[in-house]
């Protein structure tokens, strides 16, 4: 064999070691057929309220270890604005402010004690506080018609549009008894469902609508929590977006972590050591583990499942668990931040208004805080019985 077939041949398999490597990690949101665009819109987060919902940690995820039988949810808004069509939107408003006010199947949590909220001022307020009149509000968006998104359409002016997924349940209160919505919701408001049948765009198998037609923002189909469920990927840079990730999961551990997660975002150093003992094996396991000592790095599959028992908050726990799949496809690539619209692993960390978002990539937030839910000192920690030992 001559020197220049073994060169040809060391050539050939590096390319194919290259393709191989290349083809194994999503490098940028192209892969997901997302058209380029230059257009962009500008994104501002809100921490409304934080609730407390007292024994019911079981309906949103599994398993629940002992001591973590009641969740913690912060509720994040988010002020989207099209500079170029001066448009301000709201996607999610959190909860109004008198939640006692709501039809009896919420305001049930209230009145029996099952749901406790720290001091708050409802989104209508941060707004005005920060000098964003409601009447420059064009619409909002409700990723789904539960109470903790809907806030209280009453206080925005009738000018304010509503849009909804097309399969929303838009029935209200007394007419159905179980309605979650009451006729003040919808009064004088216009109302659009989107249309998802006629739009020709899919991204990651999820079928979207591009809201101002430039690519800056588009709407995506994810149901499961609730039929009509709703995500959107708001373009914050040329090549990256922030994913308003709404109810598709209610815990990082949800959606982490997954191969290709693993691959782009490795854990660090630090938390793959802490990992080894703050973990409880007898409920999370690895190839790579044995009894008394997890290892997180080796771990294939998300830490936590969507809840199935028959009280879950998850409609569908089947459809919300393809949409998982797919939003998680995002979340594993480095061009898309998602926040999941209860994701108290990031409370802490997320640049609130009037911060914006936009420059996530370039701060590199992502890296600092996608694996904050195992770190044992975030209040996301939720992997070993409160008074275990060590």
């Amino acid at each position: 064999m001559t020197l220049n077939t073994v060169l040809r041949s060391f050539s050939l398999l590096l390319n194919l070691l290259l393709v191989s490597h290349i083809g194994d990690a999503r490098a940028s949101y192209r892969d997901f057929n997302i058209p380029p665009s230059k257009a962009t819109v500008d994104v501002r987060v809100f921490n409304v309220a934080n609730l407390t919902l007292v024994n019911t940690t079981h309906a949103f995820i599994l398993p629940v270890l002992e001591g973590h039988e009641s969740a913690h949810f912060p509720m994040y808004s988010f002020l989207v604005e099209h500079k170029k069509s001066s448009t301000r939107l709201m996607f999610d408003l959190g909860i109004r402010q008198d939640p006692e006010n709501t039809p009896p199947s919420i305001s049930f949590f209230i009145t029996a004690g099952l749901a406790s909220l720290e001091p708050y001022k409802d989104i209508t307020q941060l707004l005005q506080n920060g000098g964003i009149g409601l009447n420059t509000i064009n619409g909002v968006i409700w990723s789904h018609a539960h109470f903790d998104h809907v806030g209280d359409m009453s206080k925005f002016p009738n000018s304010t549009n509503i849009i909804i997924g097309p399969e929303t349940d838009t029935s209200i209160f007394p007419e159905n008894p179980n309605a979650t919505l009451q006729a003040s919701d919808f009064a004088g408001h216009n109302i659009t469902k989107l249309d998802f049948a006629s739009s020709k765009l899919v991204f990651a198998g999820l079928k979207a609508v591009d809201y101002f037609g430039d690519g800056s923002f588009y709407l995506v189909d994810t149901p499961g929590h609730l039929p009509g469920h709703l995500t959107a990927l708001a373009r914050v840079t040329s090549t990256s977006f922030v994913v308003l990730g709404g109810d598709t999961f209610h815990h990082a551990g949800q959606a982490r972590p997954r191969p290709q997660f693993q691959r782009n975002f490795p854990c660090p150093a630090h938390l793959l050591e802490d990992t080894k003992t703050s973990m409880s094996t007898d409920f999370f396991w690895s190839p790579g583990s044995r009894l008394g000592s997890f290892d997180l790095r080796s771990r294939a599959h998300a830490l936590l499942t969507l809840s199935d028992l028959p009280d879950s908050f998850y409609a569908d726990p089947v459809k919300a668990g393809v949409s998982l799949e797919k939003v998680a496809s995002f979340d594993a690539d480095p061009d898309f931040l998602v926040v999941a619209a209860h994701d108290i692993s990031i409370r802490s960390a997320i640049p609130y208004f009037p911060k914006y978002i936009n420059g996530w990539k370039a701060s590199k937030l992502k890296e600092r805080t996608v694996w904050n839910f195992v770190d044992e000192s975030n209040p996301a920690f939720v992997f070993s019985p409160i008074n275990s030992t060590k």
